[in-house]
């Protein structure tokens, strides 16, 4: 299956052995798709991210996975204070992307002067959009979302989702939302982790 980008099979993890938090977890996703993780806190959400990005290791099962890109919750923690914006998108799109950065800012409500900013320099919502840009620009196979609009209002959120399914026709997306009504707009599937780990 040549458009699948993530394949986890049979897959266990536990901190404590008595309290498994996945037990024979499977989960497959080819391009063009658009899969929602949806649970309360501590069901998860993040440790099958953490596992996936390979910073967390499984006791049991496989994950393959294509090239990825990752939106993190908190954009504060995921730009260094010390670099502009600009300098540490370049620093992992190492290709030419003057062509297309325009209409991507345009989309995301942002402008180039932000980006020659530090991100102490900018808002929550300024730093989640730059987060989204960057990870766009990287054109990656599989894109995975941890809660990507939650420092947005809803209007430019949805504007960013929108945004965001535009790249399903190259790629798939894995999201982590508590937003119900977001992910039932947007997916092709929810997986309540309550559900799949029983």
């Amino acid at each position: 299956m040549e458009n699948v980008v993530l394949e986890i099979k049979n897959l266990s993890f536990y901190y404590k052995k008595d309290s498994p938090i996945y037990r024979d977890f499977n989960l497959i996703l080819q391009k063009g798709e658009l899969v929602t993780i949806f649970g309360k806190s501590g069901s998860g959400k993040t440790t099958l991210f953490e596992l996936i990005l390979g910073n967390l290791k499984a006791q049991k099962g496989t994950i393959y996975k294509s090239k990825i890109a990752m939106i993190f919750q908190d954009p504060f923690n995921s730009f260094h204070p010390t670099y502009t914006i600009y300098e540490q998108i370049c620093d992992v799109v190492k290709r030419d992307f003057k062509e297309e950065i325009d209409t991507i800012l345009e989309k995301l409500s942002l402008n180039l002067e932000l980006l020659h900013k530090k991100s102490y320099e900018l808002s929550g919502g300024q730093l989640q959009r730059c987060s989204i840009l960057r990870a766009i620009l990287q054109k990656p196979d599989l894109l995975l979302i941890d809660e990507p609009t939650s420092a947005l209002d809803n209007i430019i959120a949805y504007d960013v989702m929108k945004l965001l399914i535009t790249l399903l026709k190259d790629s798939a997306i894995l999201l982590v939302t508590h937003d119900i009504d977001m992910a039932k707009w947007c997916s092709n599937k929810i997986i309540r982790l309550e559900d799949a780990n029983k």
